[in-house]
């Protein structure tokens, strides 16, 4: 199976604070799977590092106030294309992010609250029929 996986999630050192998130997990998933990894932001045109955003309404801002929307868009459109490319319906995504956030994203405040929600690419995967999960969901997955 094709599975699209959050680069950080495998230890790419692509998130906004220039790490990652290696979780060993969803690493050992190679085994028996194919993955591919994705950053959203990055395919967006985004820097790493780069300032914290979070989805302010139907906008994505930084920290500062600049309005990052479209690179989210982009990115996500990129990540949807490798989708359908490689015929994925799985994706594992790194929770709370504003791209790639399942379930719950941060609540626009830059204050480490939460709400309900998706992040941008979350969101257009789902809409196009993929299954989205956050990374604390790995270990009740049955891919055997």
């Amino acid at each position: 199976m094709n599975i699209l996986i959050s680069a950080c999630l495998l230890g790419v050192k692509c998130r906004y604070d220039g790490q990652s998130k290696f979780i060993e997990k969803i690493d050992s998933l190679k085994d028996k799977h194919n993955l591919i990894p994705v950053c959203p932001e990055i395919f967006g045109g985004l820097p790493t590092p780069r300032e914290p955003a979070e989805i302010i309404g139907d906008r994505v801002l930084t920290k500062k106030g600049k309005d990052v929307t479209e690179n989210y868009k982009r990115g996500a459109e990129e990540v949807l294309k490798l989708a359908k490319f490689f015929d994925c319906k799985l994706a594992i995504l790194k929770e709370r992010s504003p791209s790639c956030g399942y379930g719950k994203i941060y609540d626009g405040t830059f204050s480490g609250r939460l709400k309900d929600g998706n992040g941008v690419t979350a969101k257009l995967l789902i809409e196009n029929g993929l299954k989205v999960i956050g990374e604390s969901e790995i270990m009740d997955l049955d891919l055997e």
